[in-house]
């Protein structure tokens, strides 16, 4: 048995390489959590978690047929974990790859169109939603949507209320699917999204419902969707779906969407050359 001494000779030996050690390790495995909270993967952990518990308890009471068998499985399951977990272990390196280290902004657009696009996507959404037309609009950040891109029809057109509500109009080609939203350009519509694992998700939301939360929790995507049978807006963004969203909120969010990436595009030269301008004038 472990004895007391033992123990205050551990926590005594403590240095703070170990501190900064644990704090790693306990960042990376709230990281882990947030990636396959309410997903099929939190279940797995679980049982995971049990078979590890079996495996020890059966090893302290010498239960040795036991311990030979969940040994054994836990063996195997090292190579099936790596099967079950593709999802998420590609989620995890996608976040990896989004950090600020590795990345740069999706923002192509300049600063004084954000708001002419933003007044454009508004107008589109609240007429979509007074008229209860079903719709999904993604905006594409720093994770690239090629692959989903690829699945529609290419449109590369300036984005206005117009063309959106025009292309979700009822039984024409493209209003069954999602446009996907570059910066200031439409480049795609009727394109086909992955559906959330999310097993809390309301039965009542639909596929579009569904479809906007999938791209979130595989990127940083943000999503609108106007539903068609209440016409209320929602939006997903990062796992999560906020929906009765008004028109005030939605202008806000797409503002802060937009200029928080104009900022991080913005070098620190930048930065002081617009102070210097604004004390100029």
């Amino acid at each position: 048995m472990l004895s007391l001494e033992y123990f205050k000779g551990l926590i005594l030996n403590i240095g703070l390489r170990d501190i900064i050690d644990m704090i790693i390790v306990a960042i990376a495995f709230y990281k882990i959590y947030t990636l396959v909270r309410e997903t099929r993967a939190e279940q797995l952990i679980k049982g995971i978690v049990v078979l590890l518990v079996a495996t020890k308890m059966s090893e302290w009471l010498r239960l040795f047929t036991t311990n030979w068998i969940l040994e054994r499985t836990m063996t195997v399951g090292v190579i099936a974990l790596l099967i079950v977990f593709q999802p998420e272990l590609r989620r995890a390196l996608e976040y990896i790859g989004r950090s600020r280290f590795f990345t740069k902004s999706f923002i192509e657009i300049k600063e004084e169109d954000i708001s002419h696009v933003i007044e454009e996507i508004v107008e589109a959404s609240a007429s979509l939603s007074r008229q209860k037309i079903g719709a999904l609009i993604v905006f594409e950040r720093e994770t690239r949507l090629s692959e989903i891109v690829e699945t529609g029809n290419i449109i590369n057109g300036s984005v206005s209320s117009g063309l959106l509500i025009n292309i979700f109009i009822p039984n024409t080609p493209l209003h069954d699917g999602a446009v996907i939203i570059k910066d200031n350009t439409i480049r795609a519509a009727g394109c086909v999204l992955p559906l959330s694992e999310n097993m809390s998700i309301s039965k009542e939301l639909g596929t579009r419902h569904r479809a906007a939360l999938g791209v979130s929790e595989r990127s940083d995507a943000l999503a609108i969707v106007v539903s068609e049978e209440t016409g209320a807006i929602s939006i997903a963004d990062r796992g999560k779906l906020s929906r009765y969203v008004d028109i005030q909120t939605l202008r806000q969010i797409l503002q802060n969407m937009y200029k928080h990436h104009v900022k991080k595009k913005q070098g620190l030269i930048d930065r002081w050359r617009n102070i210097y301008e604004k004390d100029r004038s």
